[in-house]
């Protein structure tokens, strides 16, 4: 489930060459997932963070809500230091940069259909020191973190060039809403004033984080 023609094919392939896998179906947006997986049935999502018209993450908790059963792995160009864990808390069963090695997109897919949790080494280390140290560790190493799901959306959105009206059509809220997300953003990240938040979202998107 990607929108991302030329990654998909090339996943498509490498799951092809694997005689124990293969490709039941695809979906470019949220809507048609959810149509798909009852009709087919299959036995793991690959889901992305980003989606026509729709965002990865609640589609995760969409299709955890539905099928608790279904292992989702997130295959994505977005920084794992900011939605790995969102995902996990989401439902996902593990995240994979699309930029790895199809020998370890390969070694994620297989570890979460045999019930098993993927994450890279560098994110793994870094919740299981979350784990230990407890509290403290809750800090957020980028201020960006303390964005919750929803904002984080809006703030890449942004920085997509686009205006409140059209984000607020996008994601199915009202104009006051997005309003209030852009306001608690600037909070958040301590900037002055809006202006301030979209060329911090433009430069975001531009380094490829908020893509």
């Amino acid at each position: 489930m990607d929108d991302h023609p030329l990654f998909r094919e090339g996943l498509r392939q490498m799951i092809d060459r694997n005689p124990e896998l293969s490709v039941c179906g695809e979906a470019a947006d949220a809507e048609e997932a959810l149509r798909l997986v009852p009709e087919l049935r299959p036995d793991l999502a690959l889901v992305d963070i980003s989606l026509g018209g729709s965002n990865g993450i609640d589609l995760i908790k969409t299709l955890k809500g539905k099928y608790d059963d279904l292992p989702i792995l997130v295959v994505s160009m977005h920084d794992e230091s900011l939605y790995a864990e969102r995902a996990l808390r989401a439902g996902a069963m593990g995240y994979v940069m699309k930029h790895e090695p199809a020998k370890t997109v390969k070694a994620a897919i297989s570890k979460v259909l045999g019930g098993d949790i993927y994450l890279s080494e560098k994110m793994s280390t870094s919740m299981l020191s979350k784990l230990v140290r407890g509290k403290t560790a809750d800090q957020p190493v980028s201020p960006l973190q303390t964005l919750s799901d929803r904002e984080l959306e809006v703030f890449g959105l942004l920085g997509q060039g686009k205006g409140t009206r059209l984000i607020a059509e996008e994601l199915n809220l009202t104009i006051a809403t997005i309003n209030s997300f852009r306001a608690r953003i600037k909070e958040k990240l301590q900037l002055k004033s809006s202006t301030e938040v979209m060329l911090h979202a433009i430069q975001w998107v531009r380094e490829g984080a908020g893509k």
